[in-house]
């Protein structure tokens, strides 16, 4: 009998276009938690950002309802937002909760 050597391919890594970088990094600074609780974020034009990707992102971002651009002289942009009308809703808490009682020990 013979053996079949079946060798796996190795994984290969998807590298990601500049648009996609971009978007993603600009995703996660607005995402972060410092700056939905701040209301604004200012982000940096890196070296590495192609001027299309840069323009194209900067476009997307210019057509979103509720966002506030503001180019600075430095190249990066500062965007500021409102909060949503579910983040000013105050929290209700129901008359069905029941309170656990404190251990004695």
């Amino acid at each position: 009998m013979s053996k079949t050597n079946k060798q796996s391919k190795p994984a290969q890594r998807q590298e990601r276009s500049g648009m996609e970088r971009l978007g993603l990094r600009v995703s996660e600074m607005i995402n972060h938690p410092v700056a939905q609780i701040q209301r604004w974020v200012t982000i940096h034009r890196l070296d590495t950002d192609g001027e299309r990707e840069w323009e194209e992102v900067m476009d997307l971002l210019s057509e979103t309802d509720g966002i506030d651009m503001t180019f600075n002289d430095d190249e990066s942009v500062t965007l500021k937002w409102e909060a949503s009308p579910d983040e000013d809703r105050p929290v209700e808490v129901g008359d069905s909760l029941e309170v656990e009682e404190v251990a004695p020990f």
